[in-house]
């Protein structure tokens, strides 16, 4: 069954960022990168499963925010491009994460180059700008609290508070480099500001349109189209209730059941496929 493996593993990278083939993960032999083998960081960002679903919650969260909202539609071609946009974001992460520290400060000073082109205005007026410390923050806690979120429910290895707190002050390090500030490096500090955002938020017809074209996005393949469907409702159930309530999406507590169950059982198979990813290829880089 080697060639039903290879197939699985072909399916999974086409998705991620290393299918761009632009960071060699595996060499030169023993560069720990920026955080290392010993890091919470890299086995939270080392399962494609918790990852996605925690991927799919976190954009779910971001777009909640006006202005990150206003940066995606103005400046991203996401309905046309979902896939492309989650390659690119998917190098991101795994090159800040176990890429060599010359690819991963580069891939650092390329997004914040990026930043600086995306600005505007938000439909109610407000000026907007992707290089906003506030609104990097904002993006940056979104997006790794759905991660942590993800991985307690589905991979669970970085679980006591202080290693989940080591996760968040190694992930804030990146978001600092990319000019985040008073970012939240506790589980606590990360729930209060995420409490402290709410009145910040709002949902309206452009975030339902987001939120539309994500859940109608078909992953390639016919076989691989109902895990798709899984891993999107995984997302909605990863998110605070809050948000839950204000994009009208919730699963009731059957579909809940169903959904983690399924998760469970997909990921079972594809940690099993997987032997290349970017965690894989940096553990052989470091020796381990």
């Amino acid at each position: 069954m080697e060639w039903l493996r290879q197939r699985i593993e072909q399916q999974v990278l086409g998705l991620t960022g290393i299918s761009l083939n632009e960071i060699d993960f595996e060499h030169p032999k023993g560069e720990p990168g920026l955080f290392g083998p010993q890091s919470a960081i890299w086995p939270v960002h080392g399962d494609f499963t918790s990852m996605l679903c925690g991927g799919i919650s976190a954009l779910l969260l971001q777009m909640l925010h006006p202005l990150a909202l206003a940066g995606v539609w103005d400046h991203s071609n996401f309905r046309e491009d979902i896939f492309g946009r989650l390659r690119r974001t998917s190098q991101f992460i795994s090159a800040t994460t176990y890429a060599t520290v010359p690819d991963a400060e580069r891939l650092i000073a390329k997004v914040k180059a990026i930043h600086l082109r995306v600005n505007g205005t938000d439909s109610d007026g407000s000026p907007y700008a992707a290089s906003d410390p506030e609104l990097l923050t904002w993006v940056h806690v979104a997006e790794c609290s759905s991660f942590m979120a993800s991985h307690l429910r589905y991979r669970r290895i970085i679980v006591t508070p202080s290693r989940q707190a080591q996760y968040f002050i190694e992930s804030a390090s990146i978001a600092e480099r990319l000019g985040a500030v008073n970012v939240p490096k506790t589980p606590q500090a990360v729930a209060d500001y995420l409490d402290n955002m709410r009145p910040q938020l709002r949902c309206d017809e452009r975030t339902l349109e987001v939120a539309r074209v994500l859940m109608t996005t078909r992953l390639p393949g016919r076989l691989t189209q109902p895990a798709g469907t899984i891993f999107i409702k995984a997302g909605i159930d990863l998110l605070p209730p809050w948000a839950q309530e204000m994009l009208g999406l919730r699963l009731s507590p059957l579909e809940q059941r169903i959904v983690r169950g399924s998760v469970h059982a997909i990921a079972a198979v594809l940690r099993r496929s997987v032997r290349n990813g970017a965690y894989h290829c940096a553990l052989r880089r470091t020796g381990r």
